[in-house]
Parts: C-alpha cells; structure tokens; sequence
C-alpha cells in the first residue's frame, strides 16, 4: 500500500496555504483511545467536545486534544487535565497554561474575547515562555499520522521534553509528518526530528524557520500562501514580522493579500487556487481527489 504522504511527497504537492485555520488554540490533556473525531469519540465526555467544538468554530478557534508521548493508558478514573490556551496574532501572541480537574469548566471561558484576541483564561492559568509543538499522531483519521508522526515524536520526546505532545486531527494527512508550534500557530508538513527540534530551539528566540512551512493558522489560505512567498522572497527569520491585515476575492479562485511588514513595507501579493493534477487520495483508503493548491505570485514591494 502507497501512503497518501509518499505520493504527496512524489508529485511535489505544494505545502503553502494548506493549515488549519485558526486565531487561537485551545489545547486538553485527554489520555487513552481517539477515535477520528476525537472530540466527541474519546473519554472526554462527547457532549462537552461537542460544545467546545461549536464555541471555538464560532469565535475563530480550534480546540485539540492532546497525549503524552510513550504510552499513553486507557484511564477511566477522574485525573486532573492539562490545558492550554494560545493566541496566534502576529506581535499578540500569548500562551496560558495550567491544570483542570473537570474540563467542563472550559465552558466558563469568555470565547468572544478569545476571538478578538484577548488572553482570556481562567483562574490560576499563567503566561508559559516555553513553545509547544503539537505533533498529529491520530492514526483513526489517517493511517500516516500514525506511522509517521509517531516516529517524529518518539525521535524528539527526550529533546524537549514535556514540551512535545501527541495531538489530534490537524489537516493535511498527506503531508504527514504534521505538526503545529504554539503559541504563534506556524504549521509543517514531512518534518524529521532535526527539522522538528530547530523549530522549538527557534522559536524560543523568536525566529522563523522554512523548511516544511504550511502556513501560519491566523490567516486565511490564501493568506497563509501569501505570506509564505512573501517569507521566501525576503529570507525573513523574524516569526511575528509579517502580517497579512487584508485578504480581498477578485474571483472565485482568485485574491489579493496584502502581506505587511513590521517594519512598515508591504506588498500585494495575486493568489490563485488551482487543481492538483494528476488525482491523488488526500486520506489513506480514499478514493483519487483534485485537491487545492494556493499559489502566489512573486510580490512586488510597494
């Protein structure tokens, strides 16, 4: 059987433009089995899954779960739960963290300030400098994040310990290995362990890194495609120095972003979805698909 990330991997599909998107993250310690949908088939109660899913899609975040590295047991008795919550807002980043003996207090959170960016936590949550790297390693939505992002984590968990973790579904399966960098939400795709441990040892001095670069989750696709090219053209290392404060459809398939730089330069950059050819499953076990790229003109500084 061919994975669907070897021959991802083997007809160049482009990783600019595919992250999840998502302004902010809220991140729950759940052990123990994960079904595809994690949210609402683990041992978190289906029904607060459910609700935090619907209060996070509503205010422009993401909720994931996440597990230890190693083995992680099938508990069914209470255990307290941790639990982080991330702003991904270029210059506005911020990263919560702390411990919850019953999850369902995540739904006292004020997600309307969390969707405008405000570092809204609760009570006896504190600023973490460290930055978390979530690794998809959920093997009941796709075969290559089991393989492949368990491999990644078991070749880092010794290097940053405590600060890898297995997560849940994060898109883009053919593209595995897959992994998220909280808080500033940069996503990667077909990382190896040293591409992995540069991205935390970099992100510690606010510095970017390219290789395996999806997109960063605050904006949109072609935003996120946008701002990659941009980061190409320039060589720019700075993680928070790029912004993309305008995303405007000329088409269906078509945009203009513009990608703005801290320093006060910005660009235009022209974005065009396009069909991948030839067909290729986008999942193990899924039928041949023409899924999206975004591609985005060489921008020209204004």
């Amino acid at each position: 059987m061919t994975l669907c990330s070897d021959l991802g991997r083997q007809l160049g599909e482009p990783l600019a433009g595919t992250a999840p998107v998502a302004s902010w993250w809220l991140v729950v310690e759940q052990p123990g089995p994960w079904g595809a949908k994690a949210l609402t088939q683990s041992h978190l109660d289906p029904a607060l899954g459910a609700e935090l899913d619907a209060a996070a899609g509503a205010h422009g975040g993401r909720v994931a779960l996440v597990r230890r590295p190693r083995r992680h047991p099938d508990t069914h008795y209470p255990a307290a739960h941790r639990v982080w919550l991330a702003g991904t807002t270029p210059g506005a980043t911020f990263l919560l963290g702390g411990w919850l003996p019953d999850p369902s207090a995540l739904l006292s959170l004020d997600f309307a300030a969390l969707g405008s960016g405000a570092p809204a936590g609760l009570d006896g949550f504190q600023p973490e400098a460290e930055p978390l790297l979530l690794v998809c390693t959920n093997g009941r939505r796709d075969l290559c994040c089991a393989v492949k992002g368990r491999a990644l984590v078991a070749g880092l968990r010794d290097d940053v310990l405590g600060r890898v973790w297995e997560t849940t579904h994060l898109g883009g399966h053919r593209f595995a290995p897959t992994a998220v960098l909280l808080p500033h939400g940069v996503v990667y795709g077909r990382l190896d362990d040293k591409q992995a441990l540069l991205l935390v040892e970099s992100a510690r001095d606010g510095h970017f890194v390219a290789d395996g670069y999806r997109g960063r989750s605050t904006f949109s696709r072609p935003g996120q495609a946008a701002e990659a090219t941009v980061r190409r053209q320039l060589g720019d290392t700075g993680l928070d120095d790029l912004h993309v404060p305008a995303v405007t459809p000329v088409s269906d398939a078509a945009w203009h972003a513009v990608v703005a730089h801290r320093d006060g330069r910005s660009w235009t950059v022209a974005v065009r979805a396009e069909e991948q050819q030839p067909p290729r499953p986008e999942s193990c076990g899924k039928a041949p698909a023409t899924p999206i790229a975004y591609r985005a003109d060489v921008p020209v500084p204004q």
